[in-house]
């Protein structure tokens, strides 16, 4: 295992790698942190040369005077530009992270051998939060539970930095992000793969979560009609998939990659 440091826009960003094999670089989501995604980065360090990170304001990272998307890909950028690797690798990103790595491939399309995203990157329809849903966001974030497990977090490898209005308002810009995302996609010419949750807002039939649900499959939907080559296999779970069934999509990962050059 090698761990270093890259400094860059005065924020630290903590990098981890191990393994042997095919390199693999391994992009966390909002709210996501190395020390969550550990069940699959062992996973798939049997056969590969896993390379992954925390994001500004998350884990073993320090915080930032700004968490924006652009500042999220400039830290994947900075992480890119530091790694000597022997080819050109797979990129994997979650959430946040799939739309960061589509954003990177798309500036850098022969830097990445293959992109393999989990339930991010999803040009959906419709913004997954509209002003009508600002009030439920706003509660959720501010949800004594989840204000209690941050807190729990504090000073640990899990630890996010954000405030809840910092992460409610990364998850408008992503909704706009989203909204022109088909025009990233048309310029990446490696493999995609996608890794998708069946019940990405969970589920209950209460409230908006079966339009939510249906929103994200129909984004996907949207994808595969405007770039066929683009596969899709579907979890049976919700945003949380990266730790329930990581043995899955680790075995999805290995399968889905186009023969090494």
């Amino acid at each position: 295992m090698q761990h270093f440091t890259i400094h860059h826009d005065g924020v630290a960003i903590p990098v981890s790698r191990g393994g042997s094999g095919r390199p693999l670089v391994l992009c966390p989501g909002l709210s996501s942190t190395q020390a969550d995604l550990h069940e699959l980065i062992e996973l798939l360090r049997r056969d590969h040369d896993v390379v992954t990170f925390d994001l500004r304001g998350h884990g073993l990272a320090s915080p930032a005077d700004r968490y924006t998307f652009d500042a999220f890909l400039s830290d994947l950028v900075a992480v890119m530009a530091e790694l000597d690797l022997p080819a050109l690798p797979v990129l994997v990103g979650y959430s946040l992270g799939a739309d960061l790595t589509v954003h990177y491939a798309s500036e850098n399309p022969d830097a990445v051998a293959a992109l393999v995203l989990i339930d991010g990157a999803n040009p959906v329809p419709e913004p997954f939060i509209t002003e009508a849903d600002l009030p439920e966001f706003r509660a959720m974030f501010e949800d004594p539970a989840m204000r209690h497990e941050a807190e729990q977090a504090k000073g640990t490898p899990r630890q996010v930095l954000l405030t809840a209005p910092d992460i409610l308002d990364v998850n408008l810009e992503i909704d706009v992000v989203r909204s022109a995302i088909l025009d990233r996609y048309r310029k990446i010419d490696c493999p995609i793969s996608m890794i998708m949750s069946t019940s990405m807002a969970g589920d209950g039939n209460e409230g908006r979560t079966p339009w939510r649900n249906q929103n994200w499959h129909a984004g996907i939907e949207r994808l595969v009609r405007d770039q066929p080559h683009i596969s899709a296999t579907w979890l049976d779970a919700d945003h949380g998939l990266v730790s329930t069934h990581a043995k899955e999509i680790a075995h999805i990962i290995r399968s889905t990659q186009p023969p090494a050059a």
